[in-house]
């Protein structure tokens, strides 16, 4: 049984059945505190989603971890500038109405959140490296557009089908 300290508690409640049947586990809360009872994968994958979920992700966005074999990555901006003016940071990582972030998730083919001085990441673990690259270099101040070139000549191959996944039906 896993506990996990929750601070966006609705969200987690409200879809508290969806959650409990497409993760095979059961949740039970008690304050801010909640608990996941299951096998131990199954927790350890749920606590990947419930932790996006209360990062900020949507849902059908935080629930890739479980149906696609995404990841969920946290960079903390404090880790990688010493500049003072942290809104500054945070408005170069975002860009004029989002765009920043919309050309990053583009290129990237991950989903970005920003809460506080953490910026999320959902994605395909062969995208995440590159989504954390460029979001690391824009921190420390590198230009758009060395870092939208970057992106664009170190694109993810599609990777052929191996027969190691089990097949799904759409």
């Amino acid at each position: 049984m896993k506990k996990l300290i929750i601070e966006k508690l609705s969200r987690i409640i409200k879809n508290k059945k969806k959650l409990e049947a497409k993760l095979n586990i059961k949740i039970t809360n008690r304050g801010k505190e909640i608990f996941i009872d299951g096998k131990p994968e199954n927790e350890f994958v749920a606590e990947k989603v419930i932790d996006a979920l209360n990062f900020g992700f949507p849902f059908s966005t935080a629930l890739l971890i479980k149906e696609e074999d995404c990841e969920f990555e946290i960079i903390n901006i404090k880790n990688y500038t010493n500049r003072k003016n942290k809104e500054q940071v945070r408005g170069r990582i975002i860009g004029k109405q989002g765009k920043v972030l919309k050309v990053l998730s583009d290129l990237t083919n991950c989903y970005f959140e920003l809460k506080d001085n953490e910026i999320g990441i959902v994605g395909e673990p062969e995208c995440i490296k590159n989504a954390q690259d460029a979001v690391i270099g824009i921190i420390r101040g590198a230009k758009h557009g060395n870092i939208y070139k970057r992106l664009e000549k170190n694109q993810v191959k599609e990777i052929g089908d191996l027969g190691l996944r089990i097949k799904r039906l759409r």
